[in-house]
């Protein structure tokens, strides 16, 4: 089982879902709606300087699945480039 996380510009949250619910049968995930930070390229912090948000998305799938995430992921980075989406996988203990 993997962890994976998303972080992105809420601009591209319904793509992902979209896709991933398309392609990946019966994922499960959890979604945080609204966060501010900085990022490599530019700060998101939901004010008047700076008015863009992100969110997180939290999904644990099964290790068949890793490839089709990145695939998904590299193709809404692809379609909105710039908008600085990240996909982080951690390899979960499921004892």
């Amino acid at each position: 089982m993997t962890r994976c996380e998303i972080i992105a510009n809420q601009s591209v949250q319904d793509e992902i879902v979209s896709l991933m619910e398309e392609h990946i049968p019966g994922v499960l995930y959890t979604i945080i709606p609204t966060v501010v930070g900085r990022g490599k390229n530019s700060y998101k912090m939901g004010n008047g300087t700076w008015p863009e948000t992100n969110f997180i998305l939290v999904s644990y799938i099964e290790d068949e699945n890793v490839a089709m995430m990145k695939a998904i992921i590299k193709a809404v980075k692809e379609r909105f480039t710039g908008e600085g989406i990240k996909l982080f996988l951690v390899r979960a203990c499921d004892d």
